[in-house]
């Protein structure tokens, strides 16, 4: 594919689990369920979906089986780069304690349909389509849904057990390099370590286990994407004995090795700014 793309898609494609290699953002209508990072989840209405590079995702069914898929590579448009200007980074991608997808007025559908529509006339031009113009065309999907779904969360009713969550997300954000202890988060919040995954899993789908993995690959991925530093800093930084089992999680958590995810998303502008 480009730097960018859009497609309509049958929802079958995607019938098996599949790694996605870009930012993705889909487009579906109707009801059904989907799993991302072998979480399920159910959807109905007008849904908008964002993936990250090398989630792995598994449509299972739906009342209606089409949809849209734009596609970005990090290089076209750098999230973390310009994440103050659309206010999406961690928000719309990589939200691990928010669902990766939400529901959206029928007058945001149709605008971000239209805005699919100009990217894909755009890029008919073929020779003659500016990066420019795709890249603001883009910029507009993301500040348009990083609004609505700020929107949906504001006015999601306040349930009690959330400041679990609330709490669980602000000891991860601290602890996760030194604290890789279920014990330790538990007992910190007042749990036996068999509640507190109960909990957790009950309110957000995910074990807390699962979500110290997925905080520590996330991790992961912007230092290899976002810094120059070698693996062996990497996993240095991130408190793994060595860089080889450090390779080996980041394998198991991704599906493929610290070396070919750099080499895959290649290395931010951020990093040169940073230097």
């Amino acid at each position: 594919m480009n730097n960018i793309s859009v497609e309509h898609i049958t929802l079958q494609q995607f019938s098996t689990p599949l790694r996605v290699e870009n930012y993705c953002i889909f487009m579906i209508s109707g009801e059904g369920s989907f799993s991302v990072e072998a979480t399920p989840y159910t959807y109905s209405g007008n849904v908008l979906l964002f993936l990250s590079p090398y989630q792995h995702f598994w449509w299972q069914e739906g009342s209606e089986a089409a949809g849209e898929l734009l596609q970005f590579h990090g290089d076209f448009y750098c999230i973390e780069y310009h994440k103050k200007e659309v206010a999406c980074n961690g928000f719309l991608f990589n939200a691990l304690f928010l669902q990766p997808f939400f529901n959206v007025t029928d007058a945001t559908w149709r605008e971000i349909k239209s805005l699919f529509k100009s990217i894909l006339g755009e890029l008919n031009e073929k020779n003659r389509f500016s990066e420019a113009v795709l890249r603001s065309y883009l910029q507009l999907v993301l500040a348009l849904s990083s609004k609505e779904k700020s929107t949906v969360i504001t006015e999601a009713p306040v349930v009690a057990e959330h400041s679990l969550v609330t709490d669980f997300q602000e000891l991860i954000e601290e602890h996760f390099i030194e604290q890789r202890d279920l014990a330790f988060y538990a007992n910190a919040l007042h749990l036996t370590p068999d509640a507190f995954s109960k909990k957790l899993k009950k309110l957000l789908g995910k074990t807390p286990t699962k979500l110290l993995q997925e905080r520590l690959v996330l991790e992961a991925k912007k230092q290899l994407h976002l810094t120059y530093k070698s693996i062996k800093e990497v996993a240095f930084d991130l408190n793994f004995d060595d860089e080889f089992y450090f390779s080996r999680f980041f394998k198991k958590n991704v599906g493929l090795s610290p070396k070919h995810f750099r080499e895959s998303v290649g290395i931010s502008v951020v990093a040169e700014k940073s230097m």
